[in-house]
């Protein structure tokens, strides 16, 4: 069996093109309202600025106003708490993210927590939590939701299946577990503890792996027609040329040849998270200008 590969890119690219369409629309019949996000980084780690740079530019591709603001890592917890206080206030901004991790000296629920729930759109805040867990209406984690996407792209019905994410973070993990148990499969968590993973693999007509490890699920654990979803982003040397590259959770060449689809990395569930962030901000704009919550 060779897999269908679940291109990311072009879903994702779909999704800016309808929500480039949509804020346009808003802009000229609801009075010139424009979404806008701010990205907040604090410190200087070189991934972080990547990926602020991105949510940058797919601000400006969907036409969203886009704040950046770029703090130094000695930048105290008070302070912070003091700019989230601003823009929760500021009406021009409709969402905000700040890009973790954050410094050891500042807690990370203590920030997420400041965040106004109706501006979350990293879908964090325990309000946007339970609202989803208890199925209301919510800003939801971008990463489970584009990957929820990437499997409807393949199948419109994954009632009954069985499912195992690989990983139990509040990132990824729990919502993406709980994402699969809304669509009504059946659903188990894997994590460090698990006893014999490879035997919960070979079960799993879904697998969604988001352990941050390269290459660590293999090949021959994939059951044949499983759908893959391969969360990590990993950067390894590639062997063959000692350069850097990227790699997932999923061992790629040997598990295409038992799945029916996988995604790959990169082009699967990365662009897939950014356009999801330009959605729900889109959401955000809409419910702070009284259409839902």
């Amino acid at each position: 069996m060779t897999a269908q590969i679940i291109d990311g890119l072009a879903t994702a690219k779909r999704i800016k093109s309808g929500i480039a369409e949509h804020a346009a629309d808003m802009k000229i019949r609801q009075g010139g309202i424009v979404p806008g996000l701010a990205v907040v980084l604090v410190g200087d780690d070189p991934a972080s600025q990547v990926y602020v740079r991105n949510k940058n530019r797919s601000c400006e591709e969907v036409g969203f106003r886009s704040y950046s603001h770029t703090l130094p890592s000695s930048t105290t917890e008070l302070d912070l708490l003091g700019l989230i206080t601003e823009l929760n206030a500021n009406p021009q901004i409709n969402g905000i993210l700040i890009q973790l991790p954050l410094p050891d000296h500042i807690n990370e629920h203590t920030i997420i927590n400041a965040i106004d729930p109706i501006k979350d759109v990293d879908g964090f805040h325990p309000v946007n939590v339970g609202r989803h867990m208890t199925g209301l209406m919510s800003l939801t984690p971008c990463t489970p939701t584009g990957c929820m996407i990437l499997l409807n792209e393949v199948t419109q019905d994954l009632g009954g299946k069985k499912a195992l994410v690989v990983g139990r973070s509040n990132i990824v993990g729990k919502p993406m577990a709980l994402m699969l148990l809304q669509a009504n499969c059946t659903v188990t968590i894997a994590h460090s503890r698990t006893q014999d993973l490879a035997e919960e693999c070979r079960q799993a007509d879904i697998l969604v792996a988001a352990l941050g490890r390269p290459n660590f699920i293999k090949g021959e654990w994939i059951k044949e027609g499983a759908l893959v979803i391969d969360v990590g982003i990993n950067r390894i040397t590639d062997p063959e040329t000692g350069k850097n590259k990227l790699a997932g959770d999923v061992e790629f060449s040997a598990a295409c040849e038992r799945a029916a689809a996988i995604t790959p990395v990169p082009g699967g569930v990365g662009p897939m998270t950014i356009a999801c962030l330009m959605q729900n901000t889109l959401q955000a704009t809409m419910m702070q200008n009284g259409w839902g919550w």
